[in-house]
């Protein structure tokens, strides 16, 4: 470990303490949620942590991983990885699509699962689609802090990081409601932090769930401080016209590939590096 990271790990454990001292005279709700709160156990060993039981259908990497679409994504997930490796990013990547209902939520969800369950990989997803905040439902777990919280609050992110149980998967849940979500993305603040997790967290894979980018501008927001970006499409869903209006507003971003989900039969990597799924419905 360098001396920068033995000064940063100092100066977090000098911060918890002082969190520590003055939270019986704080706000409650902000330090005391254990109850809701399954990121208090952040800071044990990822090993320690109960593997939940996920039910939904859709999330096939967990529940279903002799599943054939199991498998696209664990191709997928080799691509990405190949990518890495070559340098075509830097492990940061953000999820979207040109419209809701293309499935990009649980694209984001499935990949992260995939890369985790490998002993090699630990992986941070960031629920950063705040209008529809979905990706906790999903896995089944509760938080009431996330990275709203971190930047309207200052609050620190491993303070709000949920440990899933499913590999060395954390999860930054979106935190509380907004009501300009484009505005907090535009702001500095949002921007330097959004950095200060990909420095943190060098080692491991940043996978930013976000809105699509038709309806909403965040998107382009985030593609200014993520590596790369992993484009959905639904087969019979999406129009082209749409497809290609919103891959003209990240033309000027690293894409890294088009995941073409819903589809019947597995297609075979095309101009953009597409990727078969066999889910019929999202």
């Amino acid at each position: 470990m360098s001396r920068i990271d033995n000064a940063i790990e100092m100066a977090e454990k000098k911060r918890k303490m002082s969190v520590q001292a003055i939270a019986p005279e704080t706000d409650i709700n902000r330090f005391d949620n254990q109850k809701t709160r399954p990121h208090d156990i952040n800071h044990e060993p990822f090993s320690s942590i109960p593997t939940p039981v996920i039910n939904h259908p859709f999330l096939i990497s967990a529940n279903k991983q002799n599943d054939p679409a199991s498998e696209q994504y664990r191709k997928l997930k080799s691509a990405i990885v190949k990518l890495a490796q070559l340098g075509r990013f830097d492990k940061s990547l953000m999820v979207t699509s040109a419209i809701g209902g293309d499935g990009k939520t649980l694209t984001s969800i499935n990949l992260a699962i995939t890369l985790a369950q490998e002993f090699d990989h630990t992986v941070l997803l960031i629920e950063a689609d705040l209008r529809r905040p979905t990706i906790m439902k999903y896995i089944g777990l509760e938080a009431t802090l996330g990275l709203t919280d971190c930047v309207l609050d200052d609050m620190d992110v491993s303070e709000v990081l949920v440990k899933t149980g499913i590999g060395k998967l954390s999860i930054l849940p979106a935190g509380r409601v907004v009501s300009n979500p484009v505005e907090l993305f535009s702001s500095n603040k949002m921007q330097t932090l959004l950095k200060e997790i990909k420095s943190r967290y060098a080692d491991r894979y940043v996978i930013i769930d976000t809105t699509p980018v038709l309806p909403f501008a965040e998107p382009q927001f985030i593609a200014n401080v993520v590596g790369g970006i992993l484009f959905v499409v639904r087969e019979g869903y999406t129009a082209e016209d749409k497809v290609a209006k919103a891959l003209s507003l990240l033309k000027n971003y690293n894409l890294l590939g088009v995941v073409c989900n819903g589809v019947n039969e597995i297609q075979s990597a095309g101009k953009y590096g597409y990727y078969g799924y066999y889910e019929k419905a999202l």
